[in-house]
């Protein structure tokens, strides 16, 4: 497979994805596993506006998986997930990876803030716990260009 990156963030594709990851990576095509996306008539045909030279496609989770049963990912790939809910269910159904970055996962009224890009709910702390129960190597890294932090360091402030 040719998976160059799999990350978490809930604005989806935007200009620091543009203009960091993809460049960096020389990313050729993104997916981007949600339901609610999936199922989202305007995000889906929004989504690829930011990378018009990249291949944008949109699954929900399970029919993700089953397209990832069919075929193989040929294309320089990013894996996009908008929670680690939809990355765990992935990771112990088939997508096998050992690396996973939180670029942002906004605050809100139900997440505690732990980073100033990564806030978290205890279903998404509990997520991140079982992927590094895994053994998935998990880092907050807004861009490519900004400095690293270990996810498993700051989910030790969740209270």
């Amino acid at each position: 497979m040719s998976i160059k990156l799999v990350n978490i963030d809930d604005r989806l594709i935007h200009g620091q994805v543009a203009t960091t990851w993809v460049k960096d990576y020389g990313i050729k095509s993104i997916i981007i596993v949600n339901d609610a996306v999936a199922n989202d008539p305007v995000q889906k045909s929004v989504a690829g506006l930011a990378v018009p030279d990249v291949k944008v496609s949109i699954f929900g989770v399970d029919k993700f998986l089953d397209v990832l049963k069919k075929t193989s990912i040929k294309k320089v790939t990013m894996i996009l997930f908008t929670n680690p809910m939809d990355a765990l269910k992935c990771y112990e159904n088939g997508l096998k990876f050992d690396y996973l970055n939180v670029s942002g996962m906004r605050f809100n009224e139900h997440r505690q803030r732990l980073h100033k890009n990564m806030s978290v709910t205890k279903e998404e702390k509990e997520a991140f716990d079982a992927l590094l129960n895994h053994g998935v190597e998990i880092w907050m890294q807004t861009t490519t260009r900004d400095s690293k932090e270990k996810v498993s360091n700051l989910l030790k402030n969740f209270s």
